[in-house]
């Protein structure tokens, strides 16, 4: 069965949480959601031996063949200065095999991600992400304004795609926007 990787990196669970409502939207239409995270940086980082492990709240770390096999990819993290945060562009600068193998094109993908303040880089950081997908020739896909959450006078939410604006919960439309492009990822990981 094809599965859906939802990869997010989260310093302090709103990311986390995004990711959670992702899931929901991807299971909703029948497809498998695996969530997966990636270890803050250190030294070791780029060899894994191919295993997955946990971290200490229990999320698994990514692997690259947990790039390589899935069926489509939902990517989030929180803004840091207005780009990716540094663990998941680590984690992306060890793909170059994926890259050069073809293993991502045509496979479906979407952002995600939670910024701290309204002129946090919501956008610059949803952008940033798509590079590498964009590189890797995954079709990259957002939220089209037919999303009644991108309307929505609080909280984030972007065409780029989910965003979270930082308070302590999500609201009602940023979760909606988050389970809304899982079940849009699904359908187009079912149509191909």
């Amino acid at each position: 069965m094809t599965d859906i990787l939802i990869l997010y990196y989260s310093s302090t669970g709103h990311v986390k949480r995004l990711a959670n409502a992702i899931s929901e939207g991807v299971d909703a239409e029948g497809v498998v959601s695996r969530i997966r995270t990636v270890p803050a940086i250190r030294a070791d980082f780029a060899e894994t031996n191919g295993d997955s492990f946990e971290n200490a709240d229990g999320q698994i770390y990514v692997t690259k063949d947990d790039l390589s096999e899935c069926g489509g990819l939902a990517l989030g993290s929180p803004a840091r200065f207005g780009t990716m945060a540094a663990p998941l562009k680590s984690f992306f600068e060890t793909t170059s095999d994926l890259w050069l193998s073809g293993a991502m094109v045509d496979k479906p993908a979407c952002v995600f991600g939670s910024a701290s303040s309204l002129h946090g880089g919501h956008e610059g950081l949803l952008q940033s992400m798509m590079i590498p997908l964009i590189h890797h020739g995954m079709v990259v896909m957002g939220c089209p304004y037919t999303e009644p959450g991108l309307n929505a006078f609080t909280g984030g939410g972007t065409p780029y795609g989910p965003t979270h604006l930082d308070a302590e919960n999500l609201s009602n439309s940023e979760i909606e926007l988050a389970q809304n492009i899982g079940r849009r990822l699904a359908r187009w990981v079912n149509k191909i």
